[in-house]
């Protein structure tokens, strides 16, 4: 760890790009103004950790989501309640439809 001394209306500065300065110091608290480019996240450390945390969380219950999907298709349950489809009927009415000149709308097209 690197530790400066700065007084009010000093800065310091990281890399080209980020410069901190001392605006204010009032008791044990300091005022800091940074100055740094549009893509650099600058957080608390207290709420950097609390982002950390959720961030983990959802990671990790995506990963017991994903598990959870990829069981139900090996199982051949895409999602509960939902029909069980045989790809080749399907494709053989798809055929058959086509061939009658079906528009697939159950025949309420409007003609005209």
């Amino acid at each position: 760890m690197l530790i400066l001394t700065r007084k009010l209306g000093e800065s310091v500065t990281i890399g080209d790009d980020i410069k901190i300065t001392i605006l204010g110091v009032r008791g044990r608290q300091v005022r800091l103004g940074i100055i740094a480019p549009q893509k650099v996240t600058i957080h608390r450390e207290e709420i950097y950790f609390k982002i950390q945390e959720e961030n983990k969380r959802a990671v990790d219950s995506t990963v017991e989501e994903v598990s959870k999907i990829a069981t139900m298709i090996r199982k051949g349950n895409a999602e509960p309640g939902a029909k069980k489809t045989d790809p080749e009927v399907s494709e053989a009415t798809r055929s058959r439809d086509t061939k009658k000149g079906s528009s697939g709308d159950g025949g309420t097209r409007a003609k005209g």
